[in-house]
């Protein structure tokens, strides 16, 4: 039996630079694209629907990249393929995002962008299992937690260094985006492109035999579940018909009770309550059933296997450990994508008494937050190259990412909490801390939980639990705002930090095999 090699320094570093760019383009994207949308005209509680794009596609391109790279050997090899024409599409959509002349064209645009880096992010963590040994891969997933901490704070602060260190203008007319955010879209695309080909040059992948080889005696071929896949195919087309049945038909009622309360009908005094975003979690619910009963009925019709019901059947068959970091991740990631989306016009509105997003005093304020939101990905990038690995080789995985966790919690309360905007760098250590540990951590659990010829796959399914948290938060921040926290936006931060701590706790019941 032959046993994986281990990697040298600077091997890792060389199959982690890509995702230095992509993280580039994320962190623009997530930095300023609701500075465009409010530029554009969008009110505040539009905001969450307008991002919903960006995790819808993540939810479909994902699992099908990884079946696909899962499948795929050329000359190329078998994910160097994807990442680079992700890179290529998400140069392209960076060049063309801050031209958008209307919000819903940069709707659209978020969308091809969060495709493109979809593309090529996923089978950028399924690369992390095909090459390193499973004693090696706390440091393969840390490293690329390095560079999405340093590609992070670039992006993240560029708009700030080009108006300060290079005098480019930060304001513009009504409806126009300012200098300093399209420029920073054009260094972006070109720092996506050259990280990406740099990975794709200087990296050999292993060949399906020799995967194959070493998949014997790797650790992960053992907890591999039970046939319970197989046994899916075999007689799951009743389930699959009953259960999408009733979640289809479970939609389709609470989408026309929402249409009424929405509408002021049906008796409600108060009037029309504006419930629209909840359409995408019932709509959602209903979209889900339909894809459980085409499942079903082709199970019944096709005696062959096809990829739409391999992906379905493989996403009731998660293992234990899987699941376990399913709900952890739920709860995390509905904390981000709060901070991602209202960080800014909370900032702006707390600290720098800002709401018009065409203002001097609110561009400012979305600069700092570029900025604060820079710092955060430099606290990653140090904690996640100097001490990830050696804090989880002395209390264990999960124990590190637990404690990452709360510290990220505190973090997000925190922001709402320190009245001096300058000092709100204190709460950026704690969510640098839960950052670096976010984009490693579970990545190395999971990845010695999984069959190593379904890596790309379930590593595509796994992105469902960071998706459907933001659909949901898409659906329901918005509303949250309007009547709960009366227009506040900084207190979804609090609800997001709330979340966070619940993930952080729920950490400690994950069955790590590994450690």
């Amino acid at each position: 039996m032959q046993r994986k090699p281990s990697l040298g320094f600077w091997q890792i570093w060389n199959m982690s630079v890509g995702f230095f760019g992509v993280q580039i383009g994320f962190g623009l994207q997530n930095a300023n694209v609701s500075r465009i949308f409010q530029t554009l005209g969008a009110d505040i509680d539009q905001i969450p629907i307008l991002w919903i794009a960006a995790p819808l596609t993540g939810l479909i391109v994902q699992p099908i990249i990884g079946h696909m790279s899962d499948n795929t050997w050329g000359r190329f090899g078998r994910r160097r393929p994807y990442f680079f024409a992700g890179a290529v599409m998400t140069g392209l959509a960076l060049f063309v995002m801050p031209h958008s002349p209307y919000l819903w064209v940069a709707a659209m645009m978020l969308w091809v962008m969060d495709a493109s880096i979809n593309i090529t992010m996923e089978p950028f963590r399924a690369f992390v299992g095909d090459m390193l040994p499973d004693r090696q891969r706390t440091t393969g997933f840390a490293m690329q937690s390095f560079f999405i901490g340093a590609g992070g704070f670039l992006s993240s602060a560029m708009p700030y260094i080009l108006t300060r260190w290079f005098n480019v203008s930060n304001v513009a007319a009504p409806g126009h985006i300012p200098d300093s955010v399209v420029l920073s879209f054009y260094i972006g695309g070109a720092f996506v492109l050259g990280a990406v080909l740099w990975t794709v040059l200087s990296t050999k992948e292993y060949s399906p035999d020799e995967l194959l080889r070493f998949a014997v005696t790797e650790k992960n071929r053992e907890a591999e579940p039970e046939n319970f896949a197989s046994i899916m195919r075999g007689k799951s087309w009743h389930f699959y018909m009953g259960f999408g049945g009733a979640l289809f038909f479970a939609g389709v009622i609470l989408s026309f009770v929402l249409s009424q309360i929405s509408s002021g009908r049906g008796g409600y005094s108060d009037g029309a309550l504006k419930l629209n975003d909840l359409f995408f979690v019932t709509i959602g619910i209903g979209l889900f059933g339909s894809m459980l009963i085409l499942a079903g009925f082709l199970k019944r019709q096709m005696k062959a296997r096809n990829p739409f019901t391999d992906i379905i059947d493989d996403m009731f068959a998660m293992p234990e450990t899987m699941r376990q970091l399913a709900i952890v991740q739920f709860f995390t990631w509905f904390a981000l994508f709060s901070m991602w989306i209202y960080t800014t016009p909370g900032v702006a509105a707390r600290h720098f008494r800002a709401i018009d997003a065409t203002s001097p005093a609110y561009n400012d304020g979305a600069n700092w937050v570029g900025v604060l939101f820079g710092g955060y990905n430099v606290v990653a990038a140090i904690f996640a190259l100097f001490f990830i690995p050696k804090i989880a080789a002395r209390i264990g995985r999960k124990g590190a990412h637990a404690a990452s966790l709360l510290l990220g919690g505190a973090g997000l309360i925190s922001i709402y909490l320190i009245p001096d905007p300058q000092l709100l760098w204190i709460s950026m250590l704690g969510i640098g801390i839960a950052w670096a540990s976010i984009v490693s951590v579970p990545y190395a659990i999971l990845s010695g939980a999984l069959p190593a010829e379904k890596m790309g796959l379930y590593m595509g399914i796994f992105n469902f639990f960071i998706v459907i948290p933001q659909l949901l938060a898409a659906s329901i921040l918005g509303v949250i705002v309007r009547y709960f926290l009366h227009g506040n936006a900084i207190l979804a931060l609090v609800v997001g930090g709330a979340s966070m701590i619940v993930a952080a706790i729920l950490t400690l019941s994950v069955n790590d095999t590994a450690g």
